[in-house]
């Protein structure tokens, strides 16, 4: 990987690195859901995007930016 960089200057609006916890609190509140759901016998299942919400995460949205340097490319 010492070789490897971006090829696109996009980088997030944001200070927050990754929304990974994020994604972690839907998809574990999202399983809750299901599996309270099949143990009751119900037949229609939420979808993912009915539970959690993307826009209230810590990044908010990509951006261009021209002006990025080579270390800022760097993976």
């Amino acid at each position: 990987m010492s070789r490897s960089k971006k090829k696109t200057k996009i980088h997030g609006n944001t200070t927050a690195t990754s929304e990974k916890e994020n994604k972690q609190d839907a998809n574990r509140k999202f399983r809750r859901i299901v599996k309270q759901k099949v143990k009751l016998d119900e037949t229609k299942l939420p979808e993912l995007r009915e539970i959690s919400n993307v826009w209230s995460f810590d990044k908010d949205g990509k951006r261009y930016n021209s002006e990025m340097t080579e270390k800022d490319l760097r993976k």
